[in-house]
């Protein structure tokens, strides 16, 4: 037997467990060869390593949709414990093509103009793809968002973020700090839309 204990925070107990932590209940009852208290805002699980490993991700994605939505129900409890996180993923992507992926969030990150879903499109059947716009059009983001997708189908094994080609000496060079505070200006929208997509 292995014991865990999560720590809620951030989060209204009576939302996320339920009326008398019926919420809990229900977990508890799907691992029968476990025990699952909760007290206060600990959660307790004793049980099989397996056992704890699949509890702790149903916990996790159910507080991760209750930062999202503000409340668990009975229906949320039984999606969870049907699948795993990743398989329910697959299903809502499935029947929703035109979503990219979700956000470490749990929110829908999807092409929202004609023009973000030529690029999807694009990148969907060429092997190398070049897209140019005005800024705040959703190049970068989209772009991002279609590289973490291809990570997580493991389609690709890493993501590689070249830095702007940029003569740092001529265009850069009247800037202040060193190469690092010069080039980053243009590779923070990168690191935030990474942010955004993939959980701490």
């Amino acid at each position: 037997m292995v014991e865990k204990v999560i720590t809620l925070e951030n989060v209204s107990l009576v939302d996320f467990l339920g009326a008398d932590n019926q919420n809990i209940r229900r977990i508890a009852a799907a691992f029968p060869g476990s025990k699952i208290v909760s007290r206060g805002n600990e959660i307790k699980i004793q049980g099989p390593t397996e056992v704890i490993s699949r509890v702790n991700d149903i916990l996790s994605s159910l507080i991760e949709h209750y930062h999202q939505y503000g409340l668990v129900t009975d229906r949320d409890v039984n999606l969870h414990l049907s699948a795993t996180s990743e398989e329910a993923e697959g299903r809502v992507l499935a029947a929703s093509p035109d979503v990219i992926l979700f956000g470490a969030k749990g929110g829908v990150i999807k092409a929202k103009t004609p023009n973000q879903q030529k690029l999807v499109d694009a990148v969907m059947k060429h092997d190398l793809t070049f897209t140019l716009g005005p800024a705040g059009t959703g190049k970068t983001y989209i772009s991002v968002a279609l590289a973490v997708r291809a990570l997580k189908n493991k389609e690709v094994k890493k993501i590689i973020i070249s830095r702007p080609v940029v003569e740092a000496g001529e265009s850069l060079g009247f800037l202040p700090g060193d190469m690092k505070e010069k080039v980053d200006p243009y590779l923070r929208p990168i690191y935030d839309a990474l942010e955004d997509m993939i959980p701490a």
